[in-house]
């Protein structure tokens, strides 16, 4: 008997010790929860998204990843945000600017990190300050100079650009004002049209060509980007190039592009969540830009345009579609 009572007390001194153990060791390493939150789905957008994940996959953190979308309804941003700061996720990854303003307002006086992507704007997104503590993030700004380069790289002899943009966009809408500056500084020729969704955009595209533009350019837009079918179908019937602020858009039809690299861009991102994950505190991270812009082609649109690019135009950009429509996205 005494002999059994002695084994009885040294299983339950293991067994107690062995449920300490394994409580200390879920306690070392808890499941952070990271949800990455878009506007919509296209290309670009969708890059960034399964490069964050893949790299967060990598790192041999303990993340729980969940990846959400508004499906172009920007009015359930908040609702998904609201869902989120319910369950006590970890850390929000909101990409493009309308995703990150609605994370801040829903997060706003909690200390729950926000690591934005793809925010052109940041400043004027309203999104650093004393009120943005708990935010950084990776910009994809372009500067206006080489936005006009593009098209000059084409189009040695253009006359007029034609700027498209979605309104709402704060993004877009900074990268075109920052472009229509830059030309009205050096006496470059320009007309604009906006459009405010997406069913606008045939009738702003001929409202452009209308007024004698020889080249279109659109940034970093979200809303054209998911429609660029219809963007080139109308400009291309009239011969004027199309150049764009995302390889994506050029992989969907556009001529070309100096723009972002939304791989990078994805990389960059992950690698401030695994510094929070870490302990790093946001307000240390200043938000990111990319040192390095992407140059992109797209033959099988100058094909179609019956542009013939020497060698010489084509050096530094990489050819994302071949002439005959063999794409080289994401590969």
């Amino acid at each position: 008997m005494n002999q059994l009572k002695t084994l009885l007390s040294a299983a339950l001194v293991a067994a107690f010790a062995l449920g300490i153990l394994g409580g200390f060791t879920a306690a070392a390493a808890p499941k952070v929860r990271v949800a990455i939150v878009q506007p919509l789905s296209h290309k670009s957008l969708d890059q960034i998204r399964d490069t964050i994940v893949a790299e967060l996959k990598a790192s041999g953190h303990n993340f729980e990843i969940v990846t959400l979308d508004a499906h172009g309804d920007t009015s359930s941003l908040a609702t998904i945000f609201q869902n989120e700061k319910a369950r006590g996720t970890n850390i929000i990854v909101p990409i493009a600017t309308p995703a990150a303003q609605s994370a801040k307002a829903v997060f706003d006086g909690t200390k729950t990190p926000v690591i934005y992507a793809a925010v052109s704007n940041p400043v004027a997104a309203g999104l650093t300050g004393d009120d943005a503590k708990y935010i950084t993030g990776v910009s994809n700004s372009i500067p206006s100079a080489q936005i006009v380069q593009l098209v000059s790289d084409f189009q040695p002899k253009y006359k007029k650009i034609g700027f498209l943009y979605t309104s709402s966009e704060t993004n877009s809408v900074s990268t075109i004002k920052a472009a229509k500056d830059y030309c009205t500084k050096n006496n470059i020729a320009f007309q604009e049209a906006s459009i405010a969704t997406v069913t606008d955009l045939p009738a702003a595209i001929n409202n452009l060509l209308s007024k004698g533009v020889d080249a279109l350019y659109t940034g970093n837009d979200n809303t054209i980007a998911s429609a660029m079918p219809t963007y080139t179908d109308v400009a291309y019937a009239k011969g004027v190039p199309i150049y764009c602020g995302a390889d994506s858009m050029v992989a969907d039809g556009g001529l070309a592009t100096i723009g972002i690299d939304y791989v990078q861009l994805g990389k960059q991102v992950a690698a401030l969540v695994l510094k929070v994950a870490d302990g790093a505190a946001p307000a240390s991270l200043p938000y990111e830009t990319l040192s390095d812009y992407a140059k992109f082609v797209n033959l099988q649109a100058a094909d179609k345009l019956k542009l013939n690019l020497s060698a010489t135009v084509l050096k530094g950009y990489k050819v994302l579609v071949e002439k005959d429509g063999t794409s080289h996205f994401g590969k």
